[in-house]
C-alpha cells in the first residue's frame, strides 16, 4: 500500500523556498525600475523548469570558481515570477487571489520558462472561466496567443470566436493588423461566419495595409504591383472559396483583380459563372458552414431547402446555385442504411424533434423526395398541425440536381400524420407505413390529398435509402 503525502511535502518546499540560509543562485527578475533578486536553489529550478536547466547548464560550464550563480529574466515582472516560484516550488497556483490580466501574464511567464503543465492549465482556465474578460479584452488575448507558438489552445479559441463572431471582433480589432499566421487559420475556417465576398473584401484590405503606397483602385495597378500584392496574398488566395460567390459578385469584385489569380483558376471561375452546366472543378473548397454528412444530397439542395424555410426568394437560376445559403446546421439524426428502415427505430431517433428534414432516395431512379417538419413528431396522436411544413422532389444525378418541385401543406391540420408504425409522413400525400412497428416499412407511397402540388406523377416507389436531419440555427 502506497500513501502520498504531498500537502506537507508542498508545505516543506515552500519554507525552503523561503530559506535565505541555503540558497546557491540568484535571479535578477524584471527591469528598471521594477528590479527584484530572488534567492533560489539550482537542483529544484533544473527539475522543475527544462528553460532554467539550460540557462544554469551554460552558467555552470562559464563559471568554475565556485561563486554564486546569477541569471536574468528581464522580461517577466517581479511580482509575477513570485507566483510562478511558489508554482515550482511547491505546485500551488491560487488564482482566486489574482486579477485576469495577471493570470494572463503568468502564463506568458510560463512559456518562456517552458512550464509546459502550467501553459496548458492555464490556457484551460482562461477559455473556461474567463470568456467575458478575453471578449472585452480580444485584442490583447489574440495577440498574446499568436505572439508564442506553444500557446495552440487559445490560439484556437481566438481563431473559433473569431469565426463565429466577426462582426463583433472587427468592430473592436484591427483587421489589417492581424499576423498572416492567424489570418491564415481564420481563412481555413469552414465555421467563419461571414459571406465569402465579405471574406474576400477583408483579405484585400489585408493586402493592402502590407503594401501602403498602393492605390486600392486596381486599375492604377502595373503589372508589378499586381504580382507584389499576389506574392502578399500568395496563402490566403488558396482559402478564398471562390465558387460561393454569386454571378454578379465575380463580375464585380473578382474580375478586377484576376491577374491576382492563377490563370487556369480564373478561366475555370469563368466557365463556372457563365455556364450553367459547368460544374466546379475537383479541387474547389466547399462553402463555409458547409459540413454535410449526408450519403443523398449536397450543399446545392439543402442551400435550396433552407430558402424554401425561410421563405428566401429565389432571384435567378444562378443566385440559387452559386451563391448558397445555408443559416443552418443540418445534424443527422437518422439513416436509414445505417440505423435501419422501421418505424420503431424512426421513433426512438427522431420523436419530439422539431425542425425537422427528410430525404428520401427512390430505388431504382434518380428521385429525391421528401418534407420538412417545423413541428416535432410523436405518436399519442393521430396528426400534426402546421401551416409551414412543404414536401418536394428533386432530379438528381452525378452531383447536379434539376426540377426541384415544392409543394407547401393545404389543410394544415392535416400537415403531418402521427402513429407508432408511421416513418416520417406528410399529411396523406408522402406515406412511410409498417404493419409491423419493427419491421421495414412495407405501405411506402406519395398521392396528392393535403398537399397543394404533386411532386411525382407515379404513386408507390420504393426507398432506397432515406435519412432525417434536424435543422439548428448557426
Amino acid at each position: 500500500m502506497s500513501i502520498q503525502f504531498f500537502s506537507n511535502l508542498s508545505k516543506n518546499y515552500i519554507e525552503i523556498l523561503e530559506d535565505d540560509e541555503y540558497y546557491d543562485i540568484t535571479i535578477e527578475v524584471g527591469e528598471d525600475p521594477n528590479v527584484k533578486i530572488f534567492h533560489a536553489h539550482t537542483i529544484i529550478l533544473c527539475h522543475r523548469s527544462p528553460y532554467l536547466r539550460r540557462a544554469l547548464a551554460n552558467k555552470r560550464n562559464n563559471n568554475n570558481s565556485g561563486v554564486l550563480s546569477h541569471i536574468k529574466l528581464p522580461n517577466i515582472l517581479p511580482e509575477i515570477f513570485q507566483i510562478i516560484l511558489k508554482y515550482i516550488y511547491g505546485g500551488i497556483l491560487s488564482l482566486n487571489e489574482h486579477d485576469t490580466l495577471e493570470i494572463l501574464k503568468v502564463l506568458i511567464a510560463a512559456n518562456e520558462l517552458l512550464l509546459n503543465e502550467l501553459v496548458d492549465y492555464l490556457q484551460t482556465y482562461l477559455i473556461e472561466y474567463k470568456v467575458d474578460w478575453i471578449e472585452q479584452h480580444f485584442e490583447l488575448t489574440h495577440r498574446t496567443s499568436f505572439q508564442y507558438n506553444n500557446l495552440l489552445e487559445l490560439q484556437k479559441f481566438c481563431t473559433s470566436f473569431m469565426a463565429k463572431f466577426p462582426e463583433k471582433i472587427f468592430k473592436s480589432l484591427d483587421f489589417t493588423s492581424l499576423p498572416e499566421k492567424s489570418l491564415i487559420s481564420l481563412l481555413k475556417r469552414d465555421d467563419l461566419q461571414m459571406k465569402e465576398i465579405e471574406v474576400w473584401d477583408h483579405v484585400l484590405k489585408w493586402g493592402l495595409a502590407k503594401n501602403p503606397t498602393f492605390i486600392p483602385d486596381p486599375v492604377t495597378w502595373t503589372n508589378d504591383d499586381f504580382k507584389t500584392m499576389e506574392n502578399s496574398l500568395q496563402y490566403c488566395l488558396p482559402l478564398i472559396r471562390f465558387y460561393n460567390l454569386s454571378s454578379k459578385d465575380f463580375l464585380e469584385k473578382i474580375h478586377p483583380y484576376k491577374k491576382l489569380l492563377k490563370h487556369q483558376l480564373y478561366e475555370d471561375l469563368l466557365k463556372y459563372f457563365l455556364d450553367f452546366e459547368s460544374e466546379p472543378n475537383n479541387n474547389f473548397l466547399p462553402p463555409r458552414n458547409g459540413k454535410l454528412d449526408s450519403k443523398i444530397v449536397n450543399l446545392n439542395i439543402i442551400s435550396l431547402i433552407s430558402k424554401w424555410i425561410d421563405k428566401v426568394e429565389i432571384e435567378s437560376r444562378f443566385a440559387s446555385r452559386n451563391e448558397l445559403y445555408l443559416p443552418y446546421e443540418f445534424k443527422l439524426l437518422l439513416r436509414g442504411s445505417r440505423d435501419g428502415f422501421t418505424p420503431d427505430k424512426f421513433h426512438s431517433l427522431c420523436d419530439n424533434m422539431s425542425k425537422t428534414v427528410t430525404f428520401i432516395k427512390v430505388k431504382g431512379t434518380d428521385e429525391i423526395l421528401g418534407g420538412y417538419n417545423p413541428i416535432i413528431w410523436e405518436t399519442n396522436k393521430d396528426w400534426g398541425e402546421t401551416k409551414d411544413s412543404f414536401i418536394f422532389s428533386f432530379k438528381y444525378n452525378n452531383g447536379i440536381f434539376k426540377d426541384g418541385i415544392m409543394s407547401s401543406v393545404k389543410v394544415i391540420n392535416h400537415a403531418i400524420i402521427y402513429g407508432q408504425r408511421y416513418g416520417p409522413s406528410f399529411g396523406s400525400d408522402l406515406i412511410l407505413y409498417g404493419s409491423n412497428k419493427t419491421k421495414d416499412y412495407d405501405v411506402i407511397y406519395f398521392k396528392l390529398k393535403d398537399y397543394e402540388k404533386e411532386i411525382r406523377d407515379r404513386e408507390g416507389f420504393s426507398i432506397e435509402d432515406y435519412e432525417i436531419f434536424q435543422v439548428i440555427d448557426l
